[in-house]
Protein backbone atom coordinates (compact mmCIF):
# COMPACT_ATOMS: atom_id res chain seq x y z
CA UNK A 1 0.00 0.00 0.00
CA UNK A 2 1.73 3.14 -0.94
CA UNK A 3 1.06 6.47 0.12
CA UNK A 4 0.93 8.97 -2.70
CA UNK A 5 -0.38 11.62 -1.01
CA UNK A 6 2.70 14.00 -1.75
CA UNK A 7 1.55 14.20 -5.25
CA UNK A 8 -2.33 15.19 -4.84
CA UNK A 9 -2.98 18.32 -5.54
CA UNK A 10 -6.96 19.93 -4.62
CA UNK A 11 -9.56 22.20 -5.56
CA UNK A 12 -12.73 23.13 -3.25
CA UNK A 13 -16.38 24.12 -4.71
CA UNK A 14 -19.43 25.25 -2.90
CA UNK A 15 -21.07 22.02 -1.50
CA UNK A 16 -24.77 21.23 -2.15
CA UNK A 17 -26.89 20.02 0.60
CA UNK A 18 -27.14 20.70 4.17
CA UNK A 19 -25.78 22.79 5.86
CA UNK A 20 -28.52 26.21 5.95
CA UNK A 21 -27.21 29.37 5.37
CA UNK A 22 -23.31 28.20 5.30
CA UNK A 23 -23.53 26.17 2.38
CA UNK A 24 -23.90 29.49 -0.12
CA UNK A 25 -20.89 30.73 1.36
CA UNK A 26 -18.29 28.21 2.34
CA UNK A 27 -16.50 26.18 0.29
CA UNK A 28 -16.47 22.49 1.56
CA UNK A 29 -16.51 19.82 -1.42
CA UNK A 30 -12.62 18.79 -1.85
CA UNK A 31 -11.67 17.16 -5.54
CA UNK A 32 -8.40 15.42 -4.90
CA UNK A 33 -6.33 15.82 -8.87
CA UNK A 34 -3.42 13.15 -9.50
CA UNK A 35 -1.70 13.04 -12.48
CA UNK A 36 -0.89 9.70 -13.16
CA UNK A 37 1.61 9.29 -15.57
CA UNK A 38 3.72 12.00 -13.52
CA UNK A 39 3.95 9.90 -10.37
CA UNK A 40 7.14 9.07 -9.05
CA UNK A 41 5.80 5.63 -6.78
CA UNK A 42 4.78 3.93 -9.55
CA UNK A 43 6.57 2.00 -12.64
CA UNK A 44 4.72 1.99 -15.93
CA UNK A 45 3.69 -1.33 -16.08
CA UNK A 46 1.52 -0.62 -12.44
CA UNK A 47 0.77 3.34 -14.26
CA UNK A 48 -0.50 1.09 -17.67
CA UNK A 49 -2.92 -1.18 -15.42
CA UNK A 50 -4.18 2.29 -13.49
CA UNK A 51 -4.69 4.21 -16.44
CA UNK A 52 -6.47 0.62 -17.73
CA UNK A 53 -8.85 0.14 -14.96
CA UNK A 54 -9.55 3.75 -13.93
CA UNK A 55 -10.24 4.95 -17.31
CA UNK A 56 -13.68 6.22 -16.58
CA UNK A 57 -12.40 8.17 -13.56
CA UNK A 58 -9.48 9.37 -15.63
CA UNK A 59 -9.38 12.54 -18.38
CA UNK A 60 -8.09 12.86 -21.62
CA UNK A 61 -5.33 14.73 -19.87
CA UNK A 62 -4.39 11.29 -17.38
CA UNK A 63 -5.85 13.55 -14.16
CA UNK A 64 -7.56 11.07 -11.94
CA UNK A 65 -9.98 13.56 -10.10
CA UNK A 66 -12.82 12.63 -7.27
CA UNK A 67 -14.89 14.60 -5.50
CA UNK A 68 -15.92 14.76 -2.10
CA UNK A 69 -18.88 16.54 -0.15
CA UNK A 70 -20.25 14.01 2.37
CA UNK A 71 -19.23 15.98 5.81
CA UNK A 72 -19.30 19.80 6.25
CA UNK A 73 -15.80 21.01 6.92
CA UNK A 74 -13.38 20.96 4.23
CA UNK A 75 -10.87 19.36 6.26
CA UNK A 76 -12.96 16.27 6.80
CA UNK A 77 -13.56 16.01 3.55
CA UNK A 78 -9.99 16.36 2.11
CA UNK A 79 -9.11 13.93 4.59
CA UNK A 80 -11.55 11.59 3.52
CA UNK A 81 -10.99 12.24 -0.52
CA UNK A 82 -7.35 11.16 0.73
CA UNK A 83 -8.46 7.99 2.02
CA UNK A 84 -11.06 7.28 -0.95
CA UNK A 85 -7.94 8.25 -3.62
CA UNK A 86 -5.32 5.52 -1.73
CA UNK A 87 -7.80 3.15 -1.34
CA UNK A 88 -9.22 3.24 -5.13
CA UNK A 89 -5.37 3.27 -7.19
CA UNK A 90 -4.43 0.11 -4.49
CA UNK A 91 -7.74 -2.04 -5.79
CA UNK A 92 -7.25 -1.29 -9.08
CA UNK A 93 -3.54 -2.34 -8.85
CA UNK A 94 -4.60 -6.00 -7.31
CA UNK A 95 -3.97 -8.36 -10.13
CA UNK A 96 -6.26 -11.45 -9.87
CA UNK A 97 -5.03 -14.64 -9.80
CA UNK A 98 -5.36 -16.78 -13.16
CA UNK A 99 -8.43 -19.14 -13.49
CA UNK A 100 -6.70 -22.76 -14.08
CA UNK A 101 -9.66 -24.76 -16.33
CA UNK A 102 -10.07 -28.57 -14.62
CA UNK A 103 -12.15 -31.05 -15.86
CA UNK A 104 -14.59 -33.10 -13.45
CA UNK A 105 -12.85 -36.31 -12.10
CA UNK A 106 -14.54 -39.60 -13.34
CA UNK A 107 -15.75 -40.18 -9.35
CA UNK A 108 -18.15 -36.72 -9.77
CA UNK A 109 -19.42 -37.43 -13.53
CA UNK A 110 -20.16 -40.89 -12.01
CA UNK A 111 -21.87 -39.54 -9.01
CA UNK A 112 -23.84 -37.33 -10.86
CA UNK A 113 -25.23 -40.12 -13.52
CA UNK A 114 -26.45 -42.02 -10.37
CA UNK A 115 -28.28 -39.15 -8.74
CA UNK A 116 -29.68 -38.65 -11.85
CA UNK A 117 -30.73 -42.20 -12.70
CA UNK A 118 -32.18 -42.65 -9.20
CA UNK A 119 -34.82 -39.17 -9.51
CA UNK A 120 -35.44 -40.77 -13.21
CA UNK A 121 -36.29 -43.82 -11.39
CA UNK A 122 -38.15 -42.38 -8.79
CA UNK A 123 -40.15 -40.51 -11.23
CA UNK A 124 -40.72 -43.73 -12.95
CA UNK A 125 -41.92 -45.56 -10.39
CA UNK A 126 -44.87 -42.82 -10.16
CA UNK A 127 -46.68 -43.64 -12.95
CA UNK A 128 -49.41 -45.81 -13.45
CA UNK A 129 -49.07 -48.90 -15.57
CA UNK A 130 -51.08 -51.70 -17.32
Amino acid sequence: MKDFSKELSFKTSRSSGAGGQNVNKVETAVTVLWEVNASVFFHEEQKALLLDKLKNRINADGVLFLTVSESRTQLMNKNKAIEKIIELVNKALIVPKKRMATKPSRAQKQKRLDSKKKLSDKKENRRFKL
